[in-house]
């Protein structure tokens, strides 16, 4: 049985200590899972919804707020995932009196490098369970090709691999 205030405080977290789009996917991934309240082909259908869809990439855990506890999920997902900007509205008055100090952007780039590891780990735990093969490899590895080009929409790109997925294994 799903507690609400545990479920809502999982996406809170995740928000809190993240940098937006799909920074929160370890550690929403990591709680969800270990709290056996999402399967591993709920989370990987809806970063495939968030990634398609029109708007933030953050947007999601609302689909896997649904995907788990219907529409309280979706709306406690929701919820958790506004109040970490409204308070950056805060932050953002303070920051301007502190970002010209000499460590503010090195504790930024290292913010940034921290990020990149995170998803670089969310994204090996969803390829790691979702039985890989070589054929699914070829698909990452060519994913990333295009999107390193910055010539081709990532929503194309993904709408390619889903395309060949579908050939592939079907």
């Amino acid at each position: 049985m799903i507690n609400p205030f545990i479920y809502f405080w999982i996406f809170l977290k995740g928000s809190l200590f993240s940098s937006g789009g799909l920074s929160n996917l370890p550690s929403v991934h990591s709680d969800l899972l270990h709290a056996h309240w999402a399967k591993e082909t709920q989370i990987g259908q809806s970063v495939a919804i968030g990634q398609i869809s029109p708007g933030p990439n953050g947007l999601w855990v609302i689909s896997i707020g649904y995907l788990t506890y219907g529409f309280l999920g979706a709306f406690l997902a929701l919820l958790a995932i506004t109040i970490p900007p409204l308070l950056i509205l805060l932050v953002s008055a303070t920051y301007s009196r502190i970002e010209h100090q000499r460590w503010v952007p090195a504790f930024m780039r290292g913010i940034t490098l921290a990020v990149a590891g995170i998803q670089i780990t969310a994204s090996w735990s969803v390829m790691k369970s979702s039985g890989t093969d070589w054929k699914t490899w070829a698909i990452a590895v060519a994913a990333i090709g295009l999107i390193l080009t910055k010539k081709i929409p990532i929503l194309l790109i993904v709408a390619l691999a889903g395309i060949v997925g579908f050939l592939i294994y079907h």
